[in-house]
């Protein structure tokens, strides 16, 4: 299943620009609050040059990445929580993401609207940080108020779980986001349950003008960096018009646009490193003559659940693993010196998969 961003912020902050910029998608983007209502879901591969190297060892005809998935979801407004600017609505697309990408504002332009009237990045991060508390408080105190009574007289496991939420809601009050209250890890499985909002990681997009992409010093984006700084979260400083001009470039073209402008790397490879790193993720590889193909696992996977990814048949008769490090593949540039190397290990069901692992399962069902 594909990683899901849920790209978040005020109106006409830039979001469906970037979105546009990023992925394959369409969404319309206006001068004028609410101009996305319904989601937009854009595809967008994940770039890694070790997928063409592979291809070009094992001579594999196609090369299937991992993918990742853009949702635009429509701008919040103050009192969204409430239903403000059919804010109930958009936050209930927000739960159904892994990830947050909460885009600001961070250039001044008289041509397009703000919606508070003048450009204050703090005042926007603000706005949307208490909307989904405020949405969260909500979702909290109606399973308090369902499960308080049974607490009192129930088993431990139930009054510990209400003694759970009331911590939350606590902290939720005080202006903490879910996702910076410390917990045990046996509580974990009760908080993912919840579907907070503020639990999910986050990642800030900073849409600067190509003035602050070429050096320009930018008290927008200073007072940003601040107000994160303290944060476990990803500051990611792009310009939605570059990325516009960026999308449907060549590869060659692409990278002399980027000298250009003397970047490393797009927006969009930041946001998936960020998002990548955020969420614990990692990669392995499946290598045959019709193809090369990323799969994306979390770190720690053990091979009997990575093999469930590609088929639950490969997970429930897992056998063995045969395992080749990527950096000993682009040693010995094939399967068979690998193996004749003393490269190619069998791995058993306590294995855990290590990012850029070429893999072969071995099952029986």
């Amino acid at each position: 299943m594909a990683l899901k961003c849920g790209l978040v912020g005020l109106p006409n902050v830039g979001k469906s620009m970037l979105f546009n910029g990023l992925s394959n998608g369409n969404a319309a983007s206006a001068n004028f609050p609410f101009c996305t209502i319904e989601p937009n879901i854009g595809v967008v591969a994940v770039p890694d040059p070790r997928m063409e190297l592979l291809a070009a060892w094992a001579h594999s005809k196609n090369i299937i990445p991992a993918v990742i998935e853009f949702v635009d979801i429509a701008g919040l407004v103050k009192d969204a929580h409430q239903g403000e600017g059919l804010g109930n609505k958009f936050l209930s697309h927000i739960r159904e993401v892994d990830a947050i990408v909460h885009v600001i504002r961070c250039f001044e332009d008289e041509d397009v609207l703000h919606v508070a009237g003048s450009v204050d990045p703090i005042f926007d991060k603000q706005i949307i940080d208490h909307e989904l508390r405020c949405k969260d408080i909500d979702t909290l105190t109606k399973r308090l108020d369902k499960i308080e009574k049974l607490a009192k007289h129930g088993p431990k496991a139930q009054q510990h779980a209400c003694a759970l939420l009331n911590l939350f809601l606590q902290e939720l009050k005080q202006g903490r986001d879910a996702r910076a209250i410390q917990v045990e890890a046996a509580d974990q499985p009760f908080i993912d349950d919840w579907q907070l909002l503020t639990s999910k990681p986050v990642i800030y997009f900073a849409n600067v003008d190509e003035a602050t992409i070429l050096g320009k010093k930018n008290p927008h984006l200073a007072a940003l960096q601040e107000a994160v700084a303290q944060e476990n979260s990803k500051l990611i400083i792009g310009s939605t018009a570059l990325e516009m001009q960026l999308n449907g470039l060549n590869s060659d073209e692409k990278d002399f646009f980027l000298k250009e402008y003397k970047l490393m790397e797009s927006a969009l490879d930041k946001l998936i490193q960020s998002a990548y790193a955020l969420l614990k993720l990692i990669t392995y590889f499946t290598v045959g003559p019709q193809e090369v193909r990323a799969w994306t696992i979390q770190n720690g996977t053990k091979a009997p659940q990575a093999a469930g990814v590609i088929h639950t048949d490969f997970q429930r008769g897992f056998i063995k693993a045969e395992v080749i490090a990527f950096e000993d593949y682009k040693t010995y540039k094939s399967e068979n010196g690998c193996r004749e190397a003393g490269k190619l290990r069998i791995e058993g069901k306590e294995y855990i998969v290590q990012d850029g692992d070429v893999m072969l399962f071995r099952f029986n069902v």
